[in-house]
């Protein structure tokens, strides 16, 4: 049993793909300056974060700082002896070059310093070596350092300038930066007045600083160690103190001084030469040649700083093209946008709630004036109507009551003595009372039809047409379409009240002869018109001085939830129309 676990486990092993063991790679940094230094903080975290996120290899890197920015060629020697020494029993797998003196070490024609080992290089002017191939086993990238387009994008924001400060130290690396810078800008010598303060100490040199001409700028290159020997940190601790007391604006030549108190420039990118150098790393890990990968030249960029560009009070819009602007504090806007747009929702929204409520409110008080007045219009109507019927009956009817009996008194008298002329009295006053009765039929049907109520809708409208055609003297043609036997009574009514109402105006507005009444069913709707072709009217007018008949018209058809247009012209007659529901809410809802 043992011995077939052992097999098993064997087999599993030798069957587990190459791929999902890391192979273990030995790397060593060797650096111009320590960690504490931007530019070379930015190309170490550029590598290391490349290895971190590459799955094939655990590196195990290890870092060396040469402190070399002021090293004699002696002192340097010792460097490279101390190097050998404590890295004689460890198998490298890659060296990565940080600095002009690192690159200085292989460089060396002996070729004796970890032979073999693949070399990346990045961060170094070519000036600043004397060979700029460290060798065959050797691949990285230059810095591209160009002064003069710092110095053009500083006349583009500041045209008025004549005269540019030149700022370095006294190490070796910062003299060898000065020359270099010397030799780009040899050009504007003949047209500005270039002023290279490289030999003052610092105190002396602030002072300096404080008391610049107008119309004068500043060009900070590298300051590594004062006139009197004392030692700075280049962009972290002197160039502050440089900004700090200058009068004028300062540029500078290396991103990792942004932040520092320089407007920016174009500037030598450390971020750029790290990602360069990981990515030739890896291709070497990987079994590539370091012959195979071209040596290149690490981009510049054109980099700003926002606070300086807003502390001297320069225009962005006159930065060369696709430069970028770092450090660009957001506006009041954009660091309170959300809740600046949740309150101005909740603003407009409360706005239109309010306007909502008064425009209710208006439309409410409206509606309870118009409803006041149109109770007043009913009560006076009502009054008149009472008025009229006893007029009426009073004038009309009573005085042929009067009439009927005295008829009778004269009929009586006359039977002994005249009989054939008492039985032809009584005759004549049959006949005024059956047109006594026939009249009050009528006055009894205007109040109240009952045919309407006995044979429904469509009789009661049809009669009520005859009648009226009748007694005004007009053609009233009705029509109808489809309407059940059986209608509702309120909306039977309405529609009878509206014709009602609709030929008595006709007869008293229009001069029309001939009318037309059309009732018919759409849907669930039924829909009355009542037109003619008279004279017509003004709807607009009409509406602001409307009587009680085109408003109780409306109101009954509203009451029932329906609806009512009246259309007209001056000269092309008038139309009314009413759309009620055939089924009332309560009716609908029981069946």
């Amino acid at each position: 049993m043992l011995r077939r676990f052992l097999v098993a486990a064997l087999v599993l092993v030798i069957s587990t793909p190459a791929s999902q063991a890391q192979a273990r790679k030995q790397v060593l940094l060797i650096l111009e300056t320590g960690l504490s230094h931007p530019g070379t903080a930015l190309v170490s975290n550029q590598i290391q974060e490349a290895f971190d996120r590459d799955q094939r290899f655990e590196e195990e890197v290890y870092v060396e700082n040469l402190d070399a920015v002021d090293l004699s060629d002696d002192e340097l020697k010792g460097r490279r002896d101390s190097l050998v020494q404590k890295y004689r029993d460890v198998r490298l797998d890659l060296v990565v070059l940080v600095g002009p003196h690192p690159i200085r070490l292989f460089a060396e024609p002996s070729n004796t310093l970890f032979p073999n080992v693949p070399i990346v290089f990045c961060c170094t002017v070519p000036g600043q070596v004397d060979q700029q191939n460290p060798g065959s086993r050797s691949t990285g990238s230059w810095f591209q350092l160009d002064p003069a387009k710092t110095l053009d994008a500083a006349l583009r924001l500041l045209p008025e300038t004549r005269q540019v400060f030149v700022i370095a130290g006294q190490s070796k690396y910062d003299r060898g930066i000065t020359a270099l810078v010397r030799a780009g800008l040899k050009s504007y010598e003949s047209r500005l007045d270039v002023t290279y303060l490289t030999d003052l100490a610092m105190p002396e040199l602030q002072d300096r600083l404080r008391h610049l001409p107008s119309r004068a700028i500043v060009l900070y290159l590298s300051f590594f160690k004062d006139v009197d020997g004392r030692a700075y940190l280049n962009a972290t601790e002197a160039l502050p103190m440089i900004t700090t007391a200058s009068s004028a604006p300062v540029f500078g030549i290396t991103d990792s001084y942004l932040g520092h108190g320089i407007i920016g420039g174009f500037v030598a990118s450390f971020e750029e030469q790290g990602k360069i150098a990981a990515r030739d790393a890896l291709e070497i890990l990987a079994g590539k040649p370091p012959q195979d990968i071209p040596i290149v030249h690490g981009p510049s960029v054109y980099l700003f700083d926002w606070r300086e560009l807003r502390r001297w009070n320069l225009d962005q819009s006159r930065l060369p093209a696709g430069s970028t602007i770092l450090f660009r504090q957001p506006t009041l806007w954009e660091r309170h946008k959300p809740t600046l747009v949740a309150g101005m929702m909740i603003f407009v929204s409360l706005s239109l709630l309010t306007i909502y409520f008064l425009f209710e409110q208006k439309q409410l008080k409206k509606a309870r004036n118009a409803q006041e007045h149109l109770s007043g219009m009913l009560i006076n109507a009502e009054e008149t109507e009472r008025r009229r019927l006893a007029s009426e009956i009073h004038d009309d009817f009573s005085q042929r009551l009067a009439l009927l009996a005295l008829g009778l008194e004269n009929a009586e008298e006359a039977i002994g003595t005249s009989p054939n002329e008492a039985v032809q009295q009584v005759h004549d006053l049959l006949n005024s009372a059956s047109e006594i009765g026939a009249d009050l039929h009528t006055l009894s049907h205007r109040l109240h039809s009952s045919t309407l109520e006995a044979l429904g809708l469509v009789a009661g409208v049809s009669a009520l047409c005859k009648e009226f055609g009748i007694q005004q003297g007009i053609e009233v043609e009705f029509l109808c379409e489809d309407i059940p036997r059986s209608v509702h009574h309120d909306v039977a009514l309405c529609l009878f009240r509206v014709v009602q109402e609709g030929l008595r105006n006709l007869k008293k507005h229009s001069g029309a002869v001939k009318a037309q009444v059309l009732l018919r069913r759409a849907g669930e709707k039924l829909v009355l018109s009542v037109r003619d072709e008279g004279v017509g009217f003004d709807v607009s007018n009409v509406r602001k001085k409307e009587g009680l008949g085109i408003r109780s018209m409306e109101e009954r058809a509203y009451l029932l939830g329906g609806r009512f247009e009246i259309h007209s012209e001056p000269g092309k007659g008038t139309r009314i129309v009413v759309w009620v529901p055939l089924q009332q809410k309560s009716e609908a809802a029981t069946g």
